[in-house]
């Protein structure tokens, strides 16, 4: 025996973070310093657990053609073969071609924040992204076609009653209509994911780990992020 228990160490990341947005949610009264913490608390857990090839930041994403998304809660993107990673007085505006997924980060779900985060994920989808051939050593493969960028919603609590019913289920289809969410995590509660059958709910309580694992697994799927045609934005330069 070696002394650790993977389910303890699981259900431990859950509690941590479930832990961590309860005090947010009851602690803090300012709605915009409590929508500030949960960000962070979401954004800190996918820093320390996801891969180091992947980045992640509330931003800004921009595309070749000068067209920009709203600002997203959190966004997930790459930093090893992207370049053009814009700060701006503390502002970050990331490219199109670098993002593998989005999510907004809320206090409680409920239809009228699912239809916020599915806008907020169609801003991002509707972005122009370049895409060049790759050079290898037999020589250049074809240009990746851009892949899907995942959304999503993360909370800690829901509106409805049941938390994870019918209700949700509605607000998630009618939703599909905007933009499809993913995939997505209500920490007291459980998950909800998009499949090839429509969506799933998840009742979970260890909500926020089997969130974390079933993104790494998206992410996986994903592979890499296609070659950026940095010309396409140097057209812009003046002088």
């Amino acid at each position: 025996m070696s002394g650790w228990s993977l389910e303890r160490l699981l259900a431990g990341l859950h509690g941590e973070i479930s832990l961590r947005l309860e005090r947010s949610r009851g602690a803090i009264g300012h709605p915009v310093a409590k929508g500030d913490a949960t960000e962070g608390i979401w954004i800190e857990l996918l820093k320390n657990y996801l891969p180091e090839r992947y980045r992640v930041d509330r931003a800004f994403i921009i595309d070749s053609t000068d067209t920009a998304s709203q600002q997203i809660d959190i966004v997930i993107y790459d930093r090893q073969y992207t370049p053009l990673i814009f700060k701006q007085d503390g502002t970050l505006v990331i490219p199109a071609e670098g993002v593998y997924a989005v999510f907004e980060a809320k206090q409680s779900i409920d239809a009228e924040q699912v239809e916020y985060a599915a806008k907020k994920i169609a801003s991002v989808r509707a972005l122009h992204r370049t895409s060049l051939p790759i050079p290898s050593a037999g020589g250049p493969q074809p240009a990746k076609v851009p892949g899907h960028i995942f959304g999503g919603l993360l909370t800690f609590e829901s509106e409805w009653s049941p938390p994870m019913g019918t209700p949700l289920l509605k607000a998630l289809t009618a939703a599909d209509a905007i933009a499809s969410l993913d995939l997505g995590c209500v920490a007291a509660h459980g998950i909800f994911m998009k499949n090839d059958s429509g969506h799933a709910i998840e009742a979970d309580r260890r909500a926020a780990t089997a969130f974390l694992l079933e993104l790494i697994a998206k992410l996986q799927a994903a592979a890499t992020v296609p070659m950026i045609d940095v010309r396409a934005y140097a057209k812009y330069l003046k002088g």
